[in-house]
């Protein structure tokens, strides 16, 4: 008798300690999890934030007007300070990478300094202009670098936590992708701080409010079930979930979510009108078969459905066999970019793989667009006269304050890159200047 019970006392004792092991187990995996998804935020918002600054600077170049400069000037501050917080929270403390630092820092200080200072009594010297020229050459060999890093990581599924072992492994021979890109981006910035002998010099709305267009009776989870299968363009509901907002949500939606074999869908729908506010599809992408101009097409039929008129294309991309197409508002010629939606189609079968009209139901409203007052000849004398002007149309933008503007809207070339510029029709000032993308790099042909 006492043997069953000493068995039976050890069987438990061995059956606890694996379930210790396995939580214990379990709970360092979490651990591992949480850091490895830290480290991949902080590196790709840092490739997004050196995106950004470079974008800044030469945006900042293509200005003519330097009361809008002091602004794009902090701008590039922001974003260069986010970046060095971004490579702080990188497992980078082993690998030499001040230069680097370095650098982000110094733009952070010639930027915040010379926007406090009063640029209309004192402008920009020529001195100061070719060091910004310069920071926009040298931030896009970094931005080239880093994104070709992002490549081979999201190509291969490297992990961060190897980083961290590679380098507190330092008596060991380790061959790590990341590593090297990095200390290829520090040597380049090596270079760039022996050019830049003068350290003196060197260094659409976003604004969150209620939904104007969101009309329509409200619609129960049913309902909103329906629409959903419509939506997702499948037939069989077994495989939906509708999940209805909390209490004190800000605007009360039904979260949808569609998940069969390797296709899975996520929706934001809205009960007051049982509108679509943003939709993702993940499938696999196969072959393309649609040339872009066939994706804008299904695009164009797909906001026809779903009863959004009126609505021009300005901007359409091609990422990897997907088209991703921008739309504005268009009111009697006049471009809404508050009114903005964007869809995404798969140019392998032609299927929607993404919508947002967020922007659009949140500021779509009647509205009382007024004459401009000045010509647009009138207006393109606020354009820097080295920019080619090549388009130019009437547009109503969200100022730095967060109203709505009328605005001469001009697409202009300033050495090879091409620049949006918004001059106020009303006083002739101008508003905003962007700086537009160009071709994507295919990083996969320089393997």
């Amino acid at each position: 008798m006492f043997r069953w019970i000493l068995i039976a006392i050890l069987t438990l004792g061995i059956a606890g300690t694996a379930v210790w092991g396995y939580q214990e187990h379990q709970e360092k995996n979490e651990i591992l999890i949480q850091a490895e998804n830290t480290y991949q935020r902080s590196f790709h918002e840092l490739s997004y934030n050196i995106d950004l600054l470079h974008d800044k600077i030469g945006t900042s170049l293509a200005m003519n007007s330097n009361q809008k400069l002091s602004p794009q000037l902090v701008d590039i501050w922001r974003l260069s300070s986010e970046a060095l917080s971004n490579v702080g929270q990188l497992p980078l403390g082993l690998l030499p990478f001040n230069k680097t630092e370095e650098f982000l820092s110094n733009i952070g200080d010639f930027t915040y300094r010379t926007a406090v200072r009063n640029l209309e009594d004192n402008p920009l010297s020529d001195e100061e202009t070719k060091s910004l020229e310069d920071l926009y050459k040298q931030s896009g060999n970094i931005k080239d670098e880093l994104r070709q890093v992002q490549h081979i990581a999201l190509e291969n599924n490297l992990r961060w936590m190897d980083v961290q072992l590679a380098l507190a492994n330092e008596d060991e021979q380790m061959d790590n992708t990341i590593i090297d890109g990095f200390k290829t981006v520090e040597k380049k910035v090596e270079g760039f701080a022996e050019s830049n002998v003068d350290s003196s010099i060197i260094g659409t709305s976003s604004k969150e409010h209620q939904y104007k267009f969101l009309n329509g009776d409200k619609i129960n989870e049913k309902e909103a079930l329906v629409k959903g299968k419509k939506l997702f363009n499948v037939k069989n509901e077994d495989n939906i979930t509708v999940t209805k907002s909390g209490e004190g949500a800000d605007v009360s939606m039904y979260s949808i979510s569609y998940r069969n074999g390797d296709k899975n869908a996520y929706m934001d729908m809205s009960v007051q009108g049982g509108h679509p506010i943003t939709l993702l599809v993940d499938r696999p992408i196969k072959e393309k078969k649609l040339s872009l101009n066939e994706g804008l097409k299904k695009s164009e039929e797909y906001l026809k459905k779903f009863d959004f008129e009126n609505m021009t294309i300005f901007q359409s991309n091609e990422y990897n066999n997907i088209g991703v197409y921008s739309f504005l508002y268009n009111e009697d010629g006049v471009r809404v970019y508050s009114d903005a939606m964007e869809v995404k189609v798969g140019l392998d079968n032609g299927d929607i793989l993404g919508f947002t009209a967020r922007n659009y139901f949140m500021n779509h409203t009647d509205r009382d667009i007024p004459e401009p007052k000045i010509s647009k000849s009138e207006a393109e004398e606020a354009v820097n006269p080295n920019v080619d002007i090549q388009e130019d149309f009437l547009a109503v933008i969200d100022n730095d304050l967060g109203e709505e503007v009328l605005t001469y809207e001009f697409l202009g070339v300033l050495d090879n890159e091409t620049y949006r510029i918004f001059v106020n029709a009303m006083d002739g000032k101008e508003e905003k200047v962007e700086k537009l993308d160009g071709k994507e790099i295919n990083y996969a042909g320089n393997m």
